[in-house]
């Protein structure tokens, strides 16, 4: 006898691109990269090397979402962990906004701030991407704060899915549970 159907071995995984988190990371990706070209270039006397660490910051927060989503089907421990990574790599980039400001002695937008509000409510558009948020990149100031908005909404969302997935794996285990219990129920007959 065979196991039953509804307890897969290899639990469902992917489907990364209807995460919210994953949607917000890949539009914090792409404005990163438009930053970038657009305020950090050799006339604001920043290295490429700081470039390039905030765009692959971005790039690993957007990155490590998908792949711990796809490797989800047989190891939720990789899934935890690479999503942990997608939220350090946010929160690096966090710091190098926060910085571009600080260092300019430019405005941080306080939580509360008109702007920053409405920054937060276009989250609530549905079809969002990176032109959503467009007319806010046309000073530094405003980009780097809207780019704070982003980050701490996409970290929220990952704070969220990482509550998620440890609970989940405290209650139904993870891989190497399932195998044991369907090769269990496979050997007695049920």
């Amino acid at each position: 006898m065979t196991y039953k159907k509804e307890e897969n071995l290899i639990q469902p995984h992917g489907g990364y691109r209807k995460l919210l988190s994953f949607q917000m990371a890949s539009i914090v990706y792409d404005l990163t990269v438009e930053f970038c070209k657009i305020y950090m270039t050799y006339k604001t006397n920043m290295s490429n090397r700081t470039v390039d660490q905030m765009i692959q910051a971005a790039r690993s927060g957007r990155q490590n979402i998908a792949e711990g989503s796809q490797a989800s089907g047989t190891s939720q421990k990789t899934e935890l962990k690479l999503i942990n990574v997608a939220r350090s790599s946010l929160e690096e980039l966090l710091l190098d906004y926060e910085d571009f400001l600080r260092q300019r002695k430019l405005k941080q937008w306080s939580k509360d701030n008109l702007q920053a509000r409405e920054v937060r409510e276009l989250a609530y558009k549905t079809n969002r991407s990176y032109m959503t948020y467009e007319t806010y990149m046309s000073n530094p100031e405003m980009a780097a704060n809207m780019l704070i908005c982003l980050i701490h909404q996409a970290n929220y969302l990952l704070d969220r899915q990482i509550a998620v997935l440890e609970k989940n794996f405290i209650e139904k285990g993870g891989f190497t549970e399932r195998m044991y219990k369907i090769r269990k129920q496979n050997r007695s007959g049920f």
